[in-house]
């Protein structure tokens, strides 16, 4: 049975799915132990899950079967649900060439369009243009962000109880609390590390029992021997590239649907406000909104939007950035606008952008020109929205309905996956669904899944009778 440990603000969530679907959750934290009124083991978990930096979804490493057998449950939890592999896991030793340095620190190409990122103080060495490293990957960086993963000039090999570190003494304290007694109890268990490898321990390892604490030196020594083997094996003069990958990592982009499944998971264990993971995900203050909420019982119907818009924002006259996700992972901001009206009955919110010259409107076939407009509307759980442009003068040069996962207004960003296939209206009145052949290879590369490739079709189909009409 694999065994995972999970954080973050979807915790509860997944642990009942996780559960549900047979595998072992522990190291748990002390408000999971509450809710679930269940004893979890203090052991190394199989495989972590941990929340991303924006509360868009999850991060999963651990090695590949254990990863693997987790994507399931993360695909199944809804139609808006995206999982992708990430080419640059955590834990992974790659031979790679700075590229450029920039502020702090370089950025290394990889080999296969692959890069990381090298803070100065990640390396002991002076480090310049072309220069050649050998490094690990310390942080992953969701497809999504804007961040590259982060890279260290030293090996280790990292786990919920403890990491082993390349090229340092044996036996290293740690951040858990009583690292001393740790240090002896690492002795007593005598594990086969790799020579020259060090033990750190984590705070968790302080609750757990001698043969966890064994189980975890022994689970991070197979793989700290795998990496010493792979290292042995590399060329010191090879392209940049993978040397070795001890674990993988996959990441996990939770859409509005998927977060009411999960809100369905959290519901079956504890009281749950509608919306609950939708307004979480949208700040840390909203985050503890919710959790007082809940405490005093507030018995909701559905997600309260003119509330959490009026607390949090975005309201009239506040800037918003549209992120326009992809089903490949990747991301690119649609840029700035300002929020021109909000109709907190219906959950829309009015956009509007001032355009830059030069280039044509997607399918559309116009110029976009300097001065120009465009006013997009926002509904909350729409699966698509419209765009209308304008020139200077204020006539309009035609109207883009984009089809997507459903929207998710938060404080200071509009998020979707753009689901390729669109409907456009041009000047002269002609309707056209474009792009579905797109859709069909996002489909055929497994991108997509036909449910919510079908979902798309029938929305644009839906959605140009509705124009034409």
């Amino acid at each position: 049975m694999t065994s995972v440990r999970v954080r973050g603000i979807y915790a509860t969530a997944l642990t009942r799915a996780f559960r549900e679907a047979g595998f072992d959750v522990v190291a748990a934290s002390p408000p999971i132990r509450e809710r679930f009124d269940a004893a979890f083991d203090a052991a190394e978990p199989d495989a972590d899950v941990w929340m991303t930096d924006d509360r868009q979804g999850v991060g999963v490493a651990g090695p590949d079967d254990h990863v693997d057998e987790l994507r399931g449950v993360l695909a199944d939890l809804g139609r808006d649900a995206f999982v992708w592999t990430d080419p640059v896991p955590r834990g992974a030793v790659f031979d790679g060439v700075v590229d450029r340095t920039v502020g702090g620190g370089a950025i290394l190409d990889l080999g296969d369009d692959r890069e990381a990122y090298l803070p100065f103080g990640n390396t002991d060495e002076h480090v310049d243009d072309g220069d050649r490293l050998r490094v690990g990957i310390r942080e992953p960086a969701a497809p999504w962000s804007d961040d590259r993963a982060v890279a260290a000039a030293d090996v280790s090999v990292s786990g919920a109880l403890a990491s082993l570190d390349r090229g340092v003494d044996a036996l290293v304290s740690g951040a858990a609390a009583d690292r001393e007694q740790l240090a002896r109890t690492a002795e007593l268990l005598d594990p086969d590390v790799p020579e020259n490898w060090g033990v750190y321990w984590n705070y968790d390892a302080t609750d757990a029992d001698m043969d966890a604490l064994g189980d975890t030196l022994d689970a991070l020594a197979d793989r700290a021997q795998a990496v010493e083997d792979a290292l042995a094996d590399a060329d010191d003069d090879s392209e940049p590239g993978l040397v070795a990958a001890p674990e993988s990592t996959l990441w996990a982009w939770f859409g509005r649907e998927s977060r009411s499944a999960l809100d369905d998971q959290r519901r079956a264990v504890t009281d749950t406000m509608p919306g609950h993971h939708r307004v979480k995900a949208g700040s840390e203050a909203a985050s503890g909104a919710v959790d007082f909420a809940e405490s005093l019982g507030v018995d909701l119907d559905d997600l309260p939007f003119g509330v959490v818009t009026d607390q949090f924002g975005p309201t009239e006259g506040d800037s918003v950035a549209l992120h326009h996700g992809k089903p490949d992972g990747s991301m690119f901001s649609l840029g700035r606008g300002e929020v021109t009206d909000r109709d907190v009955e219906t959950g829309r919110v009015t956009v509007e952008r001032q355009m830059s010259g030069g280039g044509t409107y997607d399918a559309l076939g116009v110029d976009r020109e300097a001065g120009d407009t465009a006013t997009t509307r926002f509904t909350e759980g729409n699966w698509w929205y419209p765009t209308v442009y304008r020139g200077e003068d204020g006539e309009r040069k035609g109207t883009y309905l984009n089809v997507c996962t459903p929207v998710e207004v938060f404080p200071d960003t509009v998020r979707y996956v753009d689901l390729h296939v669109d409907v456009v209206k041009h000047a002269d009145g002609t309707v056209e669904v474009v792009d579905e052949a797109e859709l069909q290879d996002c489909v055929d590369d497994g991108l997509v899944s036909d449910a919510l490739a079908e979902q798309a079709l029938s929305v644009a189909r839906r959605v140009k009778s509705a124009v034409e009409n």
